[in-house]
């Protein structure tokens, strides 16, 4: 008898009542439910939820978001309403049920990570379950604070390419770097990836913190040079666009030493490698490489047998050195080096790679 009193009292406020009148008498519905809940059948839920959801779309926001904190932490609240707030363009309505209600399926999640706000998107990033296909549009379509807290909530569980986009996002990042890269589940190729890419600051800070990945970064370091990161076949995948658009201009008679630099200004990685390497005639793999080993060398051979000038092998060397940077005294190292670089030693060691490339190809088919 009284939740349909409190119901007609709704009923009668909503016609006729003051703003505070509707939120008073709602506010007491919800507390009759909350109270209630856990001895509720499914119909009494259901009705509940009926009730509610009528009468969501004619309340103030104000009165939907102290309804939206109420039902946030009730294990048995109602299942629509609990998707109806959730969808609310108001984080005041959407952020307590975004961030809290067990009620929530992927696809209510997905829908509001696609489509609401950067604060919508961070209360998702804070729940207590999140499966891959919620992370995968939380570290894609989120700025820096929904990645990070993405990244660094552990419960979080990430797809192949949801930790590919990490990878990525964290170039440059030191905090996002650390933060993923202590996360117990990342696979083995996308940490090699990772730690290449640290900053020096960052391995060294990783090191100090966690001696046990001392080893592991000096690895990582160690493969990506000697071509083992290339074997897990990820490469491919990394660099299949970036590849496609050089392939593009060079079909077209469009590539030259001006696409370098500005792929290189604009920090476009992939497309520098990819451009590199198409200049040089050589494979990704190859240059690829190049850009992860600890010296310039041989970015610097390959420039030079591109015929580039200072200029631009500069400006890949500052893409190359990434959030660590590079000082100038290692840039008048480089300059020095470069001017030494005989165009024809440079093209023999090019050709070279080209022969080893084709050697290795055959003898990977071949087995």
């Amino acid at each position: 008898m009284r939740l349909h009193a409190l119901i007609q009292e709704l009923d009668n406020a909503i016609g006729e009542g003051t703003p505070e009148r509707r939120a008073e008498i709602l506010g007491r519905l919800t507390e009759v439910f909350v109270a209630g809940s856990a001895s509720y059948s499914d119909n009494q839920i259901d009705f509940f939820d009926d009730v509610l959801v009528r009468i969501a779309a004619l309340i103030e926001a104000s009165a939907r978001a102290a309804l939206a904190n109420r039902l946030a932490k009730v294990p048995r609240a109602p299942s629509v309403i609990s998707r109806v707030l959730a969808s609310d363009d108001d984080i005041d309505v959407a952020g307590p049920v975004l961030a809290q209600s067990l009620l929530l399926d992927n696809e209510t999640l997905v829908a509001a990570a696609r489509t609401k706000s950067q604060q919508h998107l961070l209360a998702i990033s804070r729940r207590a379950r999140l499966d891959e296909p919620v992370t995968d549009i939380l570290v894609e379509r989120g700025d820096r604070p929904v990645v990070l807290s993405t990244a660094s909530n552990p419960s979080a569980r990430f797809s192949d390419a949801g930790y590919k986009t990490l990878v990525r996002r964290s170039e440059g990042d030191d905090e996002l770097t650390a933060c993923v890269a202590l996360r117990p589940d990342i696979p083995r190729q996308h940490l090699l990836r990772l730690l290449v890419r640290a900053s020096h600051a960052v391995q060294i800070k990783l090191e100090a913190a966690h001696p046990s990945m001392a080893q592991t970064i000096q690895k990582a370091v160690a493969e990506a040079a000697t071509g083992i990161l290339d074997k897990t076949g990820d490469l491919a995948r990394d660099y299949a666009a970036a590849c496609a658009h050089v392939e593009e201009l060079q079909a077209a008679g469009r590539l030259g030493e001006s696409d370098v630099v500005t792929f290189a200004a604009v920090h476009k990685r992939e497309e520098t490698t990819a451009a590199l390497a198409a200049l040089c005639g050589l494979p990704i793999e190859v240059a690829e490489r190049a850009m992860l080993q600890p010296r310039p060398e041989a970015v610097l051979v390959m420039a030079r047998a591109a015929g580039m000038s200072w200029p631009t092998a500069k400006a890949v060397l500052r893409l190359r050195a990434g959030a660590r940077g590079i000082s100038p005294g290692e840039l008048d190292q480089c300059q020095d080096t470069f001017s030494r670089l005989n165009p024809a030693t440079v093209r023999q060691i090019v050709d070279f790679q080209k022969r080893r490339a084709r050697t290795t190809r055959f003898g990977r088919s071949a087995a």
